[in-house]
């Protein structure tokens, strides 16, 4: 099987979940080829549309798999093969982006959504939809002692440290609100989660005191699942999946948008100084698991469209 994975390429490299699944397909015989798309916008994306074809034209690709919903609708805007698009939140949430992510949602051949609130909000109840979060690689996101993870990153044997979710410059993650309430816990510092690799950031989930989610929403997040998965414990807002995955877990909590509140459930996780036991919660999430499930979807794509 043949795979054109059409994505943006606006950014200095493919987004890590992308590449992370594409690996997994990769392990199942699938020979996967990019299209990076260069523009921002409906008509910078449009630009690229003869380049699509002449790749399309000069291969000999089975199926398209477009990532978001602006390269989904440039993928479907050609005849040829059957598209299958993901739809990962902010090109559904984004107002800017929704009617595009519909319209594109309407001409593909399939849907996959990462959490069932894209797949209700856009409304493609007419297509053949999946429900499908974004794996973890289990094989990377480990547990490990705490020392020794910090030992590696430089980090102090006692130091009290928190890791913040994604990069303090997102609105979308709330970081005042998340530094403001760790400025208050004394010699407390938080970590922002930005220009890490994979492996480094494994070793930044086993060698923080815990995960800090204060997010306005969210459609996953996928760094929650990361972080059980090196058994981390995690306070966060109630966005997304993170009620449901955390519920049972020792060490997790969910908290509203209070300051007050944050600093209590921190401070509980720093004074017991145990971990969680979130791995044997994110099982089911294994990226070996998730690219069988995608397989699956592609062979009847194909099938169903000769």
């Amino acid at each position: 099987m043949k795979v054109l994975i059409v994505a943006s390429g606006n950014r200095s490299k493919i987004s890590s979940f992308i590449l992370e699944q594409v690996n997994s397909l990769k392990a199942l015989d699938v020979m996967v080829d990019y299209f990076l798309i260069k523009g921002k916008g409906f008509f910078g994306y449009v630009k690229n549309y003869f380049l699509l074809l002449r790749k399309i034209k000069t291969n000999n690709y089975e199926l398209i798999h477009a990532h978001y919903g602006l390269s989904g609708l440039l993928a479907s805007l050609q005849l040829k093969l059957p598209v299958i698009i993901t739809f990962h939140g902010s090109d559904v949430n984004l107002d800017k982006n929704y009617l595009f992510s519909r319209l594109a949602a309407s001409l593909s051949t399939n849907n996959i959504f990462v959490h069932p609130s894209i797949y209700q909000k856009l409304k493609s109840h007419n297509k053949k939809s999946h429900i499908i979060p974004c794996g973890i690689d289990l094989d990377i996101f480990q547990p490990m002692a705490k020392l020794d993870a910090r030992k590696i990153l430089g980090f102090k044997k006692n130091e009290k440290l928190i890791l913040f979710s994604s990069s303090f410059q997102n609105p979308i993650k709330n970081p005042i609100l998340a530094k403001e309430a760790i400025s208050k816990i004394e010699n407390c510092s938080l970590l922002e989660l930005k220009d890490y690799n994979r492996k480094e950031v494994k070793l930044l989930m086993n060698a923080v005191d815990l995960l800090l989610v204060t997010s306005y929403s969210e459609t996953g997040p996928l760094v929650v699942k990361e972080a059980l998965a090196c058994n981390c414990p995690v306070v966060s807002t109630d966005v997304g999946d993170v009620k449901k995955i955390t519920n049972g877990i020792s060490n997790c909590f969910i908290i509203d948008k209070n300051i007050e509140e944050i600093i209590e459930k921190v401070n509980i996780i720093l004074s017991s100084k145990k971990r969680s036991n979130g791995q044997d919660r994110v099982q089911s999430f294994e990226l070996k698991i998730v690219a069988k499930i995608i397989y699956d979807i592609y062979l009847k794509a194909i099938v169903n469209t000769k």
